[in-house]
């Protein structure tokens, strides 16, 4: 039975929690101190210092060679579950965009921030061991996952754009530069593809240099052309009026509906102004505005077998050419309004052509003359499973690389291994200069939320149907599955009720700055970040009142 002190000492290590928070929400939203500028810039000292460190801190002071065996089964038990079965949905379906949104939803809480202080002062000290555990397994396992899913992801979008039909079918082999970090359309990208003589392609992606024809028309009017870092959806809602906002939503862009949609919902002003939403927890630059509009690029592209593709999102057209033998990639702009008034276009023949993430494979397009009342759909096909994985592995392992996370996350464990096998102490100076941020790390990981949370047009992003599919999922089916596979490892007494209230915590934040990266559900995870941060105390003390009945 839980008691009154038991109560008081589960709100005594959470109030301080929540009243950074608050503090850090009013200090934007009613008080003004922080702008958005300022907002980033502790934005960043947190993903790159505070909560790192504080990561490193947890596990190298854990044991690894007493590791709790059922209850880290009983975790994974349960996402393979989960897995599983929205793998067989999602191949039935096609919904790999669901599959990677319910999994991310129902599966990886905050357990760093969150899990640790609350289930600390529910169930004892032990449960410290038990946290660190499982962060160990989100860091290395299950967000190298996530993130793996979500390269994927990108990378059958760029096929689908770039070599649509059967021609994706010949690739044998990607080679990416090394400046490429990802393939989540954050960074103008470029591919060049060669064939040789059995029909075999092989693509090079590399960044974009086709904002040639745009620095001629700046520089003839005496402007700079500088690269904007914001990301597409950002970028749409800087240089796009409202009334085009209305269109869109009305259909006259078939293809990337979603991906605009979305882009226009978890977009603002704010944001813009120098913090977007997936700062939180991210090693994103401070946002700045291009001085020009990368969406008004128009492709023209053949490439051997390739059929030829113009697309442009401002006029909304999608044409289809038959390709030539002899035929170089080139691309156009669609041009700039001059000072007099009229419009100037550019065309020049370039060996590359510009990626756009909007997928138009499962949309009608046009066909290859402007009077033709025909439509085609393409069946897309894809390279071989091997080539695939190529490329999405080394894309994952070079966005792994410029994580800090991963660094603190594997320094740790190696030093856990070292110095539990040998009984080595860390040294005190090394000791003191780790605790020194770490003790700051949980405060300040919570007032980033805060300024997050204050930074946002509206705290439930997705709409309120939607909000209640995902605090659903997260608060309950999260933990009856949970609750059901630590059952069948055999998992009993206080450690299944650790198990059980660990589901049921907050959404994490990692899976809620991939989504916002790579453009997908952003406002979904936005809104179980922020509504599920408000709702999960409330939650998890009925889930402790009733599990101590």
């Amino acid at each position: 039975m839980i008691g009154a002190n038991d109560f008081y000492k589960v709100m005594c290590a959470m109030v301080p929690l929540y009243f950074a928070m608050v503090v850090a929400y009013g200090s934007v939203k009613w008080w003004k101190i922080f702008s958005p500028e300022q907002c980033s810039g502790i934005n960043r000292f947190v993903a790159l210092f505070a909560v790192p460190v504080l990561s490193f801190h947890f596990i190298s002071q854990n044991n690894p060679y007493q590791m709790d065996t059922k209850f880290i089964l009983a975790d994974t038990l349960s996402k393979i579950l989960v897995l599983a079965l929205l793998s067989f949905w999602a191949i039935c379906k096609g919904q790999l965009d669901w599959l990677i949104t319910l999994f991310s939803v129902s599966t990886l809480p905050n357990t760093l921030v969150m899990g640790i202080p609350l289930l600390n002062a529910m169930y004892g000290d032990f449960t410290q061991s038990l946290m660190v555990q499982l962060v160990v397994l989100q860091c290395i396992i299950w967000y190298t996952l996530l993130l793996f899913l979500f390269e994927y992801r990108a990378a059958t979008i760029l096929i689908k754009n770039q070599f649509p039909g059967n021609v994706a079918a010949a690739i044998t082999k990607f080679e990416i530069d090394n400046d490429v970090i990802s393939l989540d359309g954050r960074s103008p990208l470029c591919t060049e593809s060669e064939v040789d003589g059995n029909g075999r392609i092989q693509v090079r992606i590399r960044r974009s240099t086709s904002s040639a024809a745009e620095s001629a028309f700046s520089s003839s009017i005496g402007i700079t052309p500088r690269a904007s870092n914001l990301s597409n959806a950002e970028i749409f809602s800087v240089h796009t009026p409202l009334q085009e906002f209305h269109h869109i939503a009305n259909g006259d862009i078939p293809f990337g509906y979603g991906d605009l949609g979305v882009g226009f919902r978890a977009a603002s002003p704010q944001l813009s102004g120098g913090y977007a939403s997936s700062d939180a927890y991210s090693l994103q630059p401070t946002p700045r505005a291009s001085n020009f509009n990368e969406m008004d690029m128009t492709t023209v592209t053949t490439t051997g077998n390739t059929p030829m593709w113009v697309m442009s999102p401002v006029a909304g057209k999608v044409f289809r050419g038959q390709p030539s033998p002899s035929s170089k990639t080139a691309w156009e702009s669609p041009g700039k309004t001059c000072l007099n008034g009229e419009r100037q276009g550019y065309r020049d023949d370039v060996g590359e052509k510009e990626i756009s993430f909007r997928d138009i494979s499962n949309f009608p397009v046009q066909g290859g003359g402007a009077d033709s009342e025909n439509t085609n759909i393409i069946k897309q096909e894809m390279p071989s499973a091997l080539v695939m994985l190529r490329l999405i592995t080394v894309m994952v392992g070079r966005k792994l690389s410029r994580n800090p996370n991963t660094y603190s996350s594997i320094l740790g464990l190696l030093w856990s291994l070292i110095s539990f096998k040998w009984n080595v102490g860390m040294p005190s100076l090394v000791t003191y200069s780790v605790k020194i941020i770490s003790d700051a790390g949980l405060g300040m990981a919570m007032f980033s939320l805060g300024l997050f949370m204050a930074l946002q047009p509206r705290i439930i992003a997705c709409g309120t149907k939607m909000a209640g599919i995902g605090m659903g999922i997260r608060f309950i089916s999260g933990p009856l599955v949970m609750s059901a596979a630590s059952i069948v490892i055999g998992l009993k007494g206080v450690r299944l009720h650790t198990a059980i209230v660990q589901a049921a915590l907050p959404q994490g934040i990692v899976p809620f700055v991939f989504a916002r990266e790579y453009g997908l559900h952003t406002d979904i995870l936005s809104t179980g970040v922020i509504f599920g941060m408000l709702v999960s105390l409330p939650v998890t003390l009925l889930y402790y009142i009733l599990l101590g009945l």
